[in-house]
């Protein structure tokens, strides 16, 4: 297995909402404590999304734990 499916739903999830709200990469990566480099490398798979990492993500954009994870409505 890569990291990118270790990261999945997460990375792809956070990628969405950040199109789907106009948002810019760097402006939730400084809102969640990382450079935009980090959060880019992360959701491209080239580093490990931790829960940690996946708390400040959820936190930054303003969205609940299942939302991040895909569960919604189960």
């Amino acid at each position: 297995m890569e990291i990118k499916d270790y990261n999945y739903p997460v990375a792809e999830i956070t990628a969405k909402i950040i199109r789907e709200r106009g948002l810019k990469n760097k402006a939730v990566a400084e809102k969640a404590g990382y450079s935009e480099q980090m959060l880019s490398d992360m959701l491209n798979g080239r580093k490990l999304i931790r829960i940690v990492d996946a708390i400040r993500i959820r936190d930054a954009l303003g969205i609940d734990t299942n939302t991040l994870f895909g569960n919604e409505g189960r």
